[in-house]
């Protein structure tokens, strides 16, 4: 931050390491009513800009080129919406100016290429070696999804699995992205760890709902990442409470505050809490996810608070400087 002060003209500049074109206005605005509290009178100008650098993985793995950060979207058990919460949490850093790709890593149940109105559509290489990555709503992506045919059953062991989202990720041309956006299998097993321990992490969002029994499997989920050195930028509640498409009444169906008990046994943020909402379903079988279907709707608004959150998150551990540093090259002579 940089402020100058002259007369009764006061400037401030921010510098934000986070995306977050969509509320400069607010941001702003909020600044300026600051300075007028505390200085009334005053000429306020504020200017605000981004810098997204590339932090830290772990420390065995080296990250990739063309991508800063890679940002995991894990649960410990499937059917409460990851896969949904991943995309819109993409498409949101998408809306606020990052650049951003999704990778489907859930290898049995690809589901990105429908959430994404990709199905059917197949990858282009240039020199037979590196795939293309599709693009849909402003955001590059990859799946496994875009190889197979949609009902063909993926009846592979995890080592084939492993070896499978391996070459997905590396051998995509992914084109300078500030955030990668890593869907992940459900589940805590032998598959999800070995992940954790070869894709080159900067930080993990763990999905629940509020009630008892997906929070189990969360916890477990959050204490993966901890063992293998990825930092867990915190929680996101789906489907916190029902909204009736007919009278509009809200119900917490599935119980309150799990996810503030988790945030808070974990010293970790509850990014947000997002509605259980057939408009949400409706817009994700479509194609057209809500963040860019309805984005003034609250759920939507809740989607790019919670990836605003994330990033700020992200923002605050520790930067990668690898890149920077020369090969070092030993030769005898």
């Amino acid at each position: 931050m940089d402020i100058s002060i002259q007369d009764t003209s006061v400037a401030v500049s921010i510098q934000l390491g986070f995306p977050a074109a969509t509320v400069e206005d607010e941001y702003c605005a909020a600044i300026r009513n600051a300075v007028n509290t505390m200085h009334p009178g005053a000429n306020v100008t504020v200017s605000i800009s981004y810098k997204l650098t590339a932090h830290g993985v772990q420390r065995t793995l080296k990250p990739l080129d063309n991508v800063s950060n890679i940002i995991a979207v894990a649960s410990g058990k499937g059917g409460v919406g990851k896969s949904t919460t991943a995309t819109n949490l993409a498409l949101a850093l998408a809306r606020d100016g990052a650049r951003v790709g999704v990778l489907d890593a859930d290898i049995y149940g690809p589901s990105q290429p429908l959430m994404l109105g990709l199905s059917g559509k197949r990858p282009t290489s240039d020199d037979g070696q590196s795939m293309n990555p599709l693009e849909a709503h402003g955001i590059q992506v990859m799946s496994i999804g875009f190889l197979i045919d949609a009902d063909q059953p993926m009846v592979w062991r995890g080592p084939m699995v492993t070896q499978a989202l391996n070459q997905l990720l590396q051998q995509t041309r992914w084109d300078k992205l500030d955030y990668l956006i890593v869907d992940m299998p459900p589940g805590t097993g032998d598959i999800q760890l070995t992940l954790s321990q070869q894709v080159p992490v900067s930080g993990a969002v763990i999905v629940t709902t509020p009630q008892d029994l997906a929070l189990l499997d969360a916890r477990k989920g959050l204490q993966m990442f901890r063992k293998v050195s990825v930092p867990v930028l915190g929680i996101v509640e789906n489907m916190s409470t029902h909204i009736c498409s007919k009278c509009g009444h809200e119900e917490a169906i599935f119980g309150s505050g799990g996810g503030d008990r988790m945030a808070a046994d974990f010293d970790v943020q509850l990014l947000g809490r997002l509605p259980l909402d057939a408009n949400i379903r409706q817009q994700t079988d479509s194609g057209t996810p809500t963040v860019v279907a309805d984005p003034d709707s609250a759920a939507a608004r809740a989607y790019a608070s919670a990836a605003r959150r994330m990033a700020a998150q992200l923002a605050m551990q520790g930067k990668d400087y690898s890149r920077r540093f020369p090969n070092i090259v030993v030769e005898e002579t």
